[in-house]
């Protein structure tokens, strides 16, 4: 029983290690020889050496509860200390696709705050995009520098029995997450030196001198040394650890609403003895927080007059206001039509089949199809306000059925993904766990990065297809192999 794999069990899912029962994938090999050889005791000790880290260091992010009697909780991330791996060629694929597509939205969000050409065209409905909730009027017409919206984009990308990677959803908002593949690389690194270092992994520590200078390169006037800094809704909004990471690695100083000011359309940072002027915030804070002079009233998150020196020009925001529109679901299923439309390029990664169900043929259809169909709410995220009919039971379904009935204007449905699984640590033994990656693409003046490898996430529950951390999934490093590490590493394991 101290042999991790010997009751590993191959699901009729793709599985990322294995491609026959103990016969591993060949850029698998060194992995799956040198877990054999460690066995569970060390395993399991290594597993605590790391969780005790994480609770040490304050990793962690707060899950919300849905249920009125139960409190939100803080916890650290859980972290599945075995490895995701992605072969070179897998990763030069996708990059190409992650970059066409980011170029494709960006395109997108111009347009419909401009000349409104797609629109105009007929190849997304007006309605669908002008009377969208995160659709922002005063972004209408003003121009951000260098034309890009979103310096920062999280695309989560999932691996169907087939091999092949799709794009299941796109995050242009304020994603999340970024911080968590560095520490993870930090305690892979820590835990497993040999392996780690055995393989070729390509680096991924430019990530952050990459970020930062997207976001100075949309200072206003183009300032050779630009004030940036991160706003954060506080110390207890459940991605706080995030915040705090990404401000320190990048050198940038962290504040909260109540340390900026507006005078004069122009935003100052207030220190010990005067004001300091800002030229880019790298915003965690949705829209509708921003500003309560432009948006909500009852904001206390929010800076009065933010917006007012943003129109003006005098400070840049990263990611716009307004670019929520792109992170619709039923947006989402025209993307490729977007690719093809200003790129005029074939997409590379492809969406998830999607029904968009204020179209009376496709609610029909997925009606008839509920138990088979994952449904979601447009403009929800972080998997609330979904149905997974294969997991659901008969009531869950008759409910949700309900409210797709009265609403269908709210919801897309999606055909089930059989989401690729890997082995991950489960309490005293190796086990496959459904997984999905949420890949960052940083964008600047003429310029894109896709941090390699990405975050991939885990749904820790046997049979879970939900991986989002704010429903208690955890995640594991991914490492992108160099071209000549699989090869050289197999040879080297037999």
């Amino acid at each position: 029983m101290n042999q991790p794999f010997a009751s590993y069990e191959l699901l009729p899912y793709y599985d990322e290690m294995f491609e026959g029962r103990g016969k591993a994938r060949t850029h698998y090999s060194a992995v799956l020889h040198r877990i054999s050889r460690m066995g569970m005791d060390e395993l399991k000790q290594k597993d605590a050496v790391m969780q005790a880290e994480m609770v040490s260091q304050g990793i962690t992010f707060t899950v919300y509860s849905s249920e009125p009697d139960k409190s939100d909780q803080e916890r650290t991330i859980p972290f599945d200390l075995l490895p995701r791996l992605i072969t070179a060629e897998e990763w030069q694929q996708l990059e190409k696709g992650l970059q066409q597509r980011t170029r494709a939205l960006n395109r997108f969000i111009s347009d419909i705050y401009h000349e409104q050409h797609i629109l105009n065209d007929g190849l997304i409905p007006r309605d669908l995009v002008l009377n969208n909730p995160y659709y922002v009027p005063a972004m209408a017409g003003l121009d951000v520098p260098n034309d890009v919206y979103i310096p920062l984009s999280g695309i989560d990308l999932v691996r169907g029995d087939n091999g092949q990677f799709y794009v299941l959803e796109d995050n242009l908002r304020t994603p999340s997450g970024l911080s968590y593949i560095y520490k993870n690389r930090e305690m892979m690194r820590n835990l497993f030196p040999e392996l780690y270092f055995d393989y070729r992994v390509r680096d991924i520590d430019p990530g952050m001198n990459a970020l930062l200078s997207c976001l100075r390169s949309m200072a206003p006037s183009s300032k050779a040394d630009p004030c940036v800094v991160l706003l954060t809704p506080g110390s207890y909004n459940s991605a706080y650890y995030d915040h705090s990471f990404l401000a320190q690695e990048m050198g940038i100083q962290l504040v909260e609403p109540h340390d900026l000011t507006v005078i004069n359309r122009t935003v100052y940072v207030k220190t010990r003895n005067s004001l300091r002027q800002v030229d880019v915030i790298y915003r965690r804070i949705d829209d509708e927080f921003l500003d309560p002079l432009a948006f909500r009233k009852d904001s206390l998150l929010g800076v009065p007059g933010l917006m007012d020196a943003y129109i003006a020009g005098n400070v840049a925001l990263a990611n716009a206001p307004g670019t929520g529109v792109a992170d619709d679901k039923a947006v989402y299923a025209y993307v490729p039509d977007m690719i093809r439309y200003y790129l005029n390029e074939e997409p590379i990664i492809n969406n998830v089949p999607t029904y968009i169900l204020s179209r009376p043929h496709e609610l029909e259809f997925v009606l008839s199809r509920l138990p088979e169909m994952v449904v979601k709410e447009r403009c929800l995220s972080g998997g609330y306000g979904m149905l997974i009919g294969p997991t659901s039971t008969d009531e869950e379904i008759k409910k949700f059925r309900e409210k797709i009935i009265l609403h269908p204007e709210r919801y897309i449905a999606q055909p089930t993904v059989k989401l690729s699984c890997s082995p991950s640590l489960a309490h005293d033994r190796i086990a496959p766990r459904h997984i999905d990656l949420r890949a960052f693409v940083f964008t600047g003046d003429n310029t894109s990065y896709a941090v390699p490898g990405g975050l991939t996430r885990v749904a820790l529950q046997q049979g879970s297809l939900v991986v989002n951390s704010s429903q208690g999934g955890g995640t594991k490093d991914t490492w992108v192999l160099t071209s000549s590490a699989a090869s050289r590493l197999e040879l080297n394991s037999r």
